[in-house]
């Protein structure tokens, strides 16, 4: 896909809206955690804030959008960072079920079908990597 001025290619990141699109995402995406009781205890009550941008900066990154993740905190090592947090599938589950509402507040004119379909894939893939407990419940 090329932006129409430069014939370069179009990332992902600037095709769904760039940086406001992210931030709304991931600003919805917190304001859930923070009501849901498998989530919010998994983050310090200090550091909300915190992890809210660290997530907005790597899936900006990802998708292509400015490296300011990589250059304030390095490789992104997800499996390593995650590592400290029991994360078993209830876990998942309520992540993904507060990205899925997250991502559904994203309009169609901003965030197409195809682009949706291509950024739930990733998340649901890379939530599926972070479990790392045998427990299906707390």
């Amino acid at each position: 896909m090329a932006d129409g001025s430069s014939g370069t290619p179009q990332t992902f990141y600037d095709a769904v809206g760039g940086a406001e699109t992210f931030r709304t995402i991931v600003s919805r995406f917190y304001e859930l955690v923070r009501d849901d009781e498998v989530l919010r205890p998994l983050y310090p009550d200090d550091d909300l804030v915190g992890a809210e941008a660290r997530l907005r900066m790597f899936l900006e990154q990802y998708w292509g959008g400015p490296r300011s993740y990589s250059d304030q905190r390095g490789h992104p090592r997800l499996r390593m960072r995650h590592a400290p947090f029991r994360i078993g599938f209830i876990e998942r589950d309520a992540w993904l079920r507060c990205m899925h509402t997250a991502v559904a507040s994203i309009d169609s004119t901003t965030l197409d079908d195809a682009h949706r379909q291509e950024l739930l894939a990733y998340l649901e893939m890379a939530a599926d990597a972070m479990v790392n407990s045998p427990f299906i419940g707390p």
